[in-house]
């Protein structure tokens, strides 16, 4: 890829173009450019072999003018603090379209957790709550998990801070084990979230999903139930789904003539979406190249893993017959890959819509813990469909209303849900 692709920057890019287009106050847009606070900090840790590591982590909490912050924790070795910013900006406006009472956050630990055992990831959990407890809480910022964490690390930290807070807050994490205080269907939530979206996508589109193929980047927790969601909610077929095999230290696509079995795969992945490539070649699966993906017949494009993955160096290597760029991940496609789908007319579902659903569904377990009362997973699903549907129609009319592309419609939508916000609360 040509340059190094900076996300706070891109989100900054993507927030003054549509700032221009609503002719918003130079002093808001300067407010809303950057977040409210950032953390950084050291997380020293005892590993197994009584060494003693440091691990660098961050928290960055952009905007609450319409509730608490809210946003996930990522472990991963190529981690940055203008990757935490951009990520926590887009959490502002993904909460604000879809309508929930939250703002932006999120943080981070430079890690791979991988190379970690499970004593030691507890460990480090621990310490990124030892460092960060006075400045979260379920009416401050709730943290959740994204690439590289699991529903067992929030409930680790979950359990880290209710010690420190003299009391059991279950409403501080969100992404926790059932058995912890999690949410049923919070599991499912963000994958089919993005099938909510892609399924009204095409009926405005007069698709019929049975005729459709999809080709998914990523086999982690968003993949994973998207590409059951096209299939079993949808009936549609899915060309591929690809993955980062930690072993061989290589992406690979994973493709089969008839359309790959979600299920099967899902059996034979681990826990940070690397499937096993062995069993997948056994069962007749092809593995190819990591960026293959991108190039596959498809209706239906889901970049459902990293940022900046479809570029200016790949974006043309796209099937002619994409007709639908849904993004699973946070801010995956680039300002040059926008210009492209402008051009071939392709129909975009933007990332802090498209993926809300694990928010929105973040959103539903608090208020389940603050009542104290669980829904079961079918009520927990109905209302998360609802949400994500009306928040999509919201962004189409928007769309349609002003003749803007649908990222920059949503954009429309988020911010002016906040600057209201801001001004009834006196702030502007």
């Amino acid at each position: 890829m040509s340059g190094q692709i900076n996300e706070f920057e891109m989100a900054q890019k993507q927030f003054d173009g549509v700032a221009k287009l609503l002719n918003l106050d130079p002093q808001i847009s300067e407010v809303l450019r950057w977040p409210m606070r950032e953390f950084s900090f050291r997380i020293p840790v005892r590993m197994d072999d009584g060494t003693i590591r440091s691990f660098q982590g961050f928290r960055v909490q952009h905007n609450d003018a319409r509730g608490p912050h809210k946003g996930g924790i990522r472990f991963h070795p190529a981690e940055t603090f203008d990757m935490v910013r951009a990520l926590a900006t887009w959490m502002t406006w993904k909460c604000a379209v879809a309508d929930i009472p939250l703002g932006g956050g999120k943080g981070g630990v430079i890690v791979n957790p991988a190379t970690l055992s499970v004593a030691e990831k507890e460990r480090l959990c621990r310490g990124w709550v030892q460092q960060m407890w006075r400045n979260i809480g379920p009416r401050q910022d709730v943290p959740a998990p994204d690439v590289g964490t699991t529903p067992q690390m929030m409930g680790w930290m979950m359990d880290e801070y209710s010690k420190l807070a003299g009391q059991y807050t279950p409403g501080v994490f969100t992404g926790k084990p059932v058995s912890s205080g999690g949410s049923l269907g919070r599991t499912e939530a963000t994958g089919s979230g993005v099938i909510y979206t892609v399924r009204e996508a095409m009926k405005h589109l007069n698709l019929d999903p049975k005729n459709c193929i999809a080709a998914m980047q990523g086999f982690g927790n968003v993949t994973q139930y998207a590409a059951i969601g096209f299939v079993d909610m949808l009936g549609g077929k899915v060309a591929c789904v690809s993955c980062w095999d930690h072993k061989d230290k290589v992406a690979y696509t994973y493709s089969k003539k008839d359309g790959i079995d979600p299920h099967f795969l899902l059996d034979i992945t681990d826990e940070y979406g690397t499937i096993d490539k062995t069993k997948a070649q056994d069962a007749g699966y092809v593995a190819e190249d990591g960026e293959a993906w991108i190039t596959k017949e498809a209706d239906v494009l889901m970049p459902g893993a990293l940022s900046g993955q479809v570029n200016a160096d790949n974006v043309t290597k796209m099937s002619k017959r994409v007709k639908i760029v849904a993004e699973g991940a946070n801010g995956p496609c680039t300002p040059e890959a926008d210009e492209y789908y402008k051009k071939n007319d392709i129909f975009n579902i933007p990332d802090f819509l498209c993926n809300a659903g694990g928010v929105t569904c973040s959103y539903f377990e608090q208020v389940q813990n603050d009542m104290n009362f669980y829904w079961s997973k079918e009520e927990v699903l109905q209302k998360l469909d609802s949400k994500m549907t009306q928040a999509f129609h919201g962004v189409l009319e928007m769309a349609k209303a002003q003749k803007a592309y649908m990222r920059d419609a949503a954009y429309m939508v988020a911010i002016d849900r906040v600057v209201k916000a801001m001004e009834l609360r006196g702030w502007v």
